[in-house]
């Protein structure tokens, strides 16, 4: 994903709301939501050229979500897919931080990447460019292609906008409207990443348009103080922006509060 917004303990009704764009080349074929085997039961999209995934929850309270740092100058052709990062947390028998560990001892192998791994104890985050396991505090974050809040302006925006939302009345439908926000950022605001202009203006957006790349797939996730999970995933075609969604709801098997 290249965009996680999401609020920690900030809510009456909800210890956890997600809401999350993907974004993706739209060649890269990809299957949508779904129940897995393997791991069992985490419930996630498929990328069907890496064989992993960008978010996958579970009834045990787990959760985990991927994000790709942007640092074109050192993609390695050769990296292992970091998709697998998200999949292996389920299979493995560790706590969120952990795995986390686990994953800081191999983080070499992989292009930049950022994970966020969360369990009923807690969440916690990793990124191989700050190299530190480290938990995520109760508030509203956002997390793109650099480290955890950093100052981007779709982070900015995004946690604005979800702050304005958790203060009224809080839906899926409502985080999904603010996850379709096509609006770029003024140049002075855009990061400088290396990769130009043009193609900062294109990536500025909460939810990215063009010719070949962009937001594919939303996700939203609300859970409520009871236990009771809701998972939305919204797929777009592409080309129109019609859409099909996939809704998925059920209760924890261990309801405690997603809180550190």
């Amino acid at each position: 994903m290249c965009l996680i917004l999401f609020a920690i303990d900030a809510h009456p009704d909800y210890d956890l709301i997600v809401a999350a764009n993907r974004d993706e080349f739209y060649a890269r074929p990809t299957e949508p939501a779904h129940i897995w085997s393997d791991p069992p039961w985490m419930i996630a999209g498929k990328d069907l050229e890496g064989g992993g995934t960008w978010l996958g929850l579970d009834v045990h309270g787990r959760l985990a979500m991927l994000t790709n740092f942007r640092d074109l100058k050192n993609i390695r052709q050769d990296a292992p897919s970091r998709g697998a990062l998200v999949s292996d947390y389920f299979k493995a028998n560790k706590s969120s931080s952990e795995y986390l560990e686990s994953v800081d001892q191999i983080s070499a192998q992989y292009n930049g990447f950022n994970l966020l791994c969360a369990d009923p104890e807690g969440m916690f985050y990793y990124g191989n460019y700050e190299g530190q396991v480290r938990p995520v505090t109760a508030g509203i974050h956002g997390l793109s292609n650099a480290l955890l809040n950093d100052d981007w302006p779709k982070v900015e925006r995004g946690r604005s906008e979800l702050a304005a939302l958790i203060a009224g009345d809080v839906s899926i439908y409502g985080l999904m409207e603010l996850l379709y926000n096509d609006s770029k950022a003024v140049d002075h605001k855009l990061p400088d990443t290396g990769v130009g202009l043009e193609m900062e203006r294109m990536l500025s957006p909460m939810f990215i348009k063009s010719e070949t790349y962009g937001s594919r797939t939303s996700s939203v996730i609300l859970k409520s103080r009871k236990g009771q999970v809701t998972f939305l995933e919204r797929t777009y075609d592409t080309s129109t922006y019609s859409y099909r969604d996939r809704l998925f709801e059920f209760r924890t098997e261990q309801a405690r509060r997603l809180k550190r």
